[in-house]
């Protein structure tokens, strides 16, 4: 062991000498190759299940998981019939471990409470934003109680809900907080980008990463600007916190795509300023201006060839259960 010892004659030089004993001076043993760290085990694939139950002003709730378990993203149609619809695809409400909200806007949000006390056992919790959670309390006639339910959530700090991945991120909408979703689960990446007035930095950045992309086409700016609307209402919806012009959408999709890019869903789509026959023709012709073939997601042969799948949303009713 080598021991410091301050030497006299090396004062003068502000030094201080340092003696070894023979051990120190051993040529020391080789030392064994440590193992390489093995990898950790991928997460075992599985099939997605997505569907919709209504999209639009008139309520928006949707289902992402696998057929053992998922969650609802917003809570602003009927439970029974989400219930029902669920229950014909297999999936009882006990296999619902959760339900993330977007935004405090009514057509997100109206029946959550409903649901949470209609289907106690187990309990289900309601993922959202402290803000988004004080902005329904504040603005619609929701029980304190949802409180109890509350898992509070943070842009961009992962959490993991029915055995998926979620990150949440900011949207420019005119909402207290409003939030769109990543979804990773079973080698799957799905994005859930609800309501905006423009696409921000943060929003693209994580609907870049999508294999499969719900988006806001919210409306044809000719027919808002010709329609009934009143002056302020038409600037609201075309305002950056407001909703996103079918162009905007079709050109931002045309842009992103890649070959990763399998599903796009139109959502949101209004009901006095477009029509689905409108939106889906912006972003089918955006996408093969620039040679990219578009399907209809009806998974015929002569389609599912194509390089992307593109579908609008139904308002009122459920869409196709479909299953990646």
């Amino acid at each position: 062991m080598s021991k410091k010892i301050y030497d006299k004659s090396a004062k003068r030089f502000g030094q201080q000498s340092i003696f070894f004993d023979d051990d120190d001076l051993l040529e020391p043993e080789p030392q064994q190759p440590q193992p390489k760290p093995q990898p950790q085990a991928e997460a075992k694939a599985w099939r997605m299940h997505f569907a919709s139950f209504g999209s639009g002003s008139s309520g928006n709730c949707s289902y992402i998981g696998n057929e053992h378990e998922g969650i609802l993203v917003d809570c602003g149609v009927d439970p029974d019939i989400v219930m029902k619809e669920l229950e014909a695809n297999g999936i009882k409400m006990h296999k619902i471990k959760g339900i993330l909200l977007t935004h405090d806007h009514a057509d997100h949000v109206r029946f959550v409470y409903k649901l949470l006390r209609k289907y106690k056992a187990p309990r289900i919790c309601v993922w959202c934003t402290n803000r988004c959670l004080n902005g329904m309390l504040r603005k619609h006639s929701i029980s304190n109680r949802i409180k109890e339910y509350h898992k509070a959530i943070f842009h961009e700090i992962p959490f993991t809900v029915a055995g998926m991945t979620i990150t949440a991120f900011k949207q420019s909408h005119d909402s207290e907080d409003c939030s769109g979703f990543m979804v990773e689960g079973g080698g799957h990446r799905f994005v859930v980008s609800p309501d905006q007035g423009e696409i921000t930095s943060r929003a693209d950045f994580y609907m870049r990463q999508a294999q499969y992309l719900m988006i806001e086409s919210n409306y044809d700016r000719h027919m808002l600007l010709t329609g009934k609307y009143p002056a302020y209402l038409k600037a609201r919806v075309e305002g950056s916190r407001g909703h996103l012009d079918n162009k905007v959408t079709a050109k931002f999709v045309a842009d992103i795509w890649t070959p990763e890019l399998k599903f796009v869903f139109l959502n949101h789509l209004s009901n006095d300023n477009n029509t689905p026959e409108i939106a889906l023709h912006e972003t089918r012709s955006a996408l093969e201006q620039k040679g990219i073939t578009v399907g209809d997601a009806s998974f015929a042969p002569d389609q599912a060839q194509c390089d992307v799948q593109l579908y609008a949303l139904p308002r009122l009713t459920t869409s196709t259960w479909f299953v990646f």
